[in-house]
Formats: C-alpha cells, structure tokens, sequence
C-alpha cells in the first residue's frame, strides 16, 4: 500500500509561485523586442482568420488567401499611416506659430510664478537647468540604436509572424493538445477555443470603438473650428487604444495643437470639454457595449496591468496588457487551483461578490462584514 504523498506548506508553493512570477516578469521585460512582435502578431492572426475561412470558402489556395489577408491589413495599416503623416506634414507648417506663443506663454507663467511665490527667474532657470540635466541623463542611458531599430524591425517581422501563425495554426493547435494528458484534452480545446472568441470580439470591438471614438472627436472639433482638427480626431482614437492613460495623453495633445491658432481660453476649454465628453460615452456606452461583452475585467486590475505592461514594454506592453489578462481569467476559469485568482480578475460588482461569497461558506459560520 502506497504510503499518501506529505501535503506541503502553504510557504512553499507561495516561494514557488514568487519565483516562477519573477522569472516570467523578467523574461517578458529582457525578451520585449522578440515577445511583443509575436504578441501583436496572434492578435492580427486571430482577428484574420475570418478572413481567411472566406477565401478558403472561396476556393482560394491557402496560401494565397494568407497572402491576401495578411496583404489587406498591411494596406489599411499603411493608409492610416498615410493620411497622419500628411496631415502631420501640414501641422509641421505651423511650428514656428506654435514656438512663439509657447514662449508668449512661458514667459506669462514665468512672471506669474514670480509674484505668487517671490521665486526670481534666476532661480526658476536654475530649477529648469536641473530638471534638463536630468532628462538628459535619462535619454543618455536608453540604447539609441535599440529605440530606433527595434520598432523598424517588428514592423517588418509582425507581417511575417502573421502569416506563419495562419499557416501553421493546425500544428500549433495539435501542440496545445498534445501538451497535457489525455483527461485534459477536451479542457484544453474549451480554453483555446474560449481565447479565441475573446480576442476576436476584443480586436473587432477594439476596432468599432476607434472608429466611433474618432468620428466622434472630429465632430466636436470641428464644431469648434480647431485647426487640424480630422488629424487631432484620429490621433486622439488611437491613443485611446492604450487604456485610461492614452485618453489623458490624447487630451493634453490636442490642448498644445490648439494653442497654435486658438490660444484664448474657450476653445481650450471646449476641446477638453469634447474628449471629456468623448470619454465618458466611450467608457460608459462603448466599452461595455462593444469590446466589454467578452473582455470582463474589473478596472483595479485593468489598470495595475497596464502600469505592469508600461513598464515591462513601453506603449506595446500597455495596449496588450488588457487581452493578456483576459486570457489569464480564462485560464484561471477553468482550472480548479486558479479560480481564486479568476474570481479576482473579474468584474463582480459588490452586490454579486457578497452573493457569491454566502454562497461560497455558510452564513451561520461568518459575520457579515459590510
């Protein structure tokens, strides 16, 4: 008879756990400039691969439907970037215009700041002078080489990594399977057919609630007369795809453009009060209407992860933060050890976690806490 195997300390599976965290953190964070490229590429080859099942359905070859699948993206992609640099070109006409009423500016707050707060401007240009060094010291210390051929070589790896996602897909598919024990096999297929439809429905609602967020931003801009207002409108959508952070960005944008032409107070005010306005209807209404219908995570970790993603990979890191934690919560679903952390990744409101706790342990053997 086979002696039962000694249960372990919570301490350590919970040493174990740190260190398997800090590894993967620090992989993710030394391995970004291979790691993120592959990322983006799933996500474009899931949100392609409708596209392709209609070719197929077609008649099409399957590699020449890849091939024209992966080829629209590209052309969209480069249209987009297209029309922002022309119109960037014209914004860049009106620098000059800009630098003066900056310094106009700058020299007002100057002033200002000298008569509140007694603070002479030789005082104010040494406390500039130490904030300069310090930027500079922190530019210094990036590896340039790595900041400006590391964007240049995923854009040209990513349509590459798509098409080889696509046309490998099956054996990648047989992998997972093949991975985990026979009585896992049909859990395993739930959870990548679940992954699937949630970055699908997160990459096209992604998608819908851009273009409603820019067409948005172009009306209330242009009701107000602002100057580039179509390129302002589309810029600001496309920060908006790096959760919370990207809309304040956005905002403090269009502010400095505006300031161009229209440097008196109301038009300033009205454009903050259009991307105020714009966010609101796009956290309320878009969100949970179009991309939240699948994408159920609660704003606390929403935005710890993107801070996490930030900080292990820049801009990319944020925007691939919220579907990585998506599919964590469908892992974590489904796996009777994870659960906890799925319950903790979700959107239960108070009303529904209180349910579900007195559901969870008997009324009787806990007070209330609430």
């Amino acid at each position: 008879m086979n002696a039962p195997l000694p249960v372990k300390p919570f301490y350590h599976k919970l040493s174990h756990c740190l260190i398997a965290i800090a590894l993967i953190t620090l992989g993710i964070y030394l391995g970004q400039d291979i790691i993120v490229p592959l990322a983006m590429a799933v996500l474009l080859a899931v949100l392609l691969r409708p596209i392709e099942n209609w070719l197929l359905r077609l008649g099409i070859p399957k590699v020449l439907a890849i091939s024209i699948a992966v080829t629209l993206a590209v052309l969209v992609l480069a249209g987009i970037t297209i029309l922002i640099s022309m119109q960037i070109s014209d914004f860049s006409d009106e620098w000059p215009k800009l630098k003066r009423n900056i310094n106009d500016a700058y020299r007002d707050i100057r002033r200002w700041i000298r008569r509140e707060y007694s603070v002479s401007y030789r005082q104010q240009d040494q406390y500039l002078k130490k904030a300069q060094t310090q930027t500079l010291e922190n530019f210094q210390s990036a590896e340039t080489l790595g900041i400006v051929t590391g964007p240049l070589g995923s854009l040209i790896l990513i349509p590459i990594y798509v098409f080889l996602f696509l046309y490998y897909r099956a054996m990648l598919l047989h992998f997972m399977v093949v991975l985990f024990a026979d009585k896992y096999k049909e859990q395993v297929m739930d959870i990548v057919g679940e992954i699937k439809s949630i970055i699908q429905s997160y990459m096209v609602g992604l998608m819908l609630e851009t273009g409603a967020v820019a067409v948005m931003n172009c009306i209330g801009l242009l009701i107000l007369n602002v100057q580039y207002a179509i390129l302002l409108g589309v810029m600001a959508a496309i920060l908006n795809l790096v959760p919370y952070i990207g809309g304040l960005v956005a905002t403090v944008l269009a502010v400095m453009v505006t300031f161009i032409n229209h440097p008196d107070g109301y038009t300033l005010a009205g454009v903050v009060g259009v991307f105020l306005a714009v966010q609101f209807i796009d956290n309320n209404v878009l969100v949970p209407l179009v991309v939240g219908s699948k994408v159920r995570i609660n704003a606390l970790v929403s935005i710890v992860g993107v801070l996490i993603g930030g900080a292990l990979a820049g801009i990319s890191g944020m925007f691939l933060s919220i579907p990585a934690i998506a599919i964590l919560k469908v892992v974590f679903d489904r796996i009777d050890g994870l659960k906890p952390w799925g319950i903790l990744l979700g959107d239960q409101t108070p009303e529904q976690a209180k349910r579900n706790l007195f559901k969870t342990i008997k009324e009787d053997d806990v007070r209330d806490p609430g």
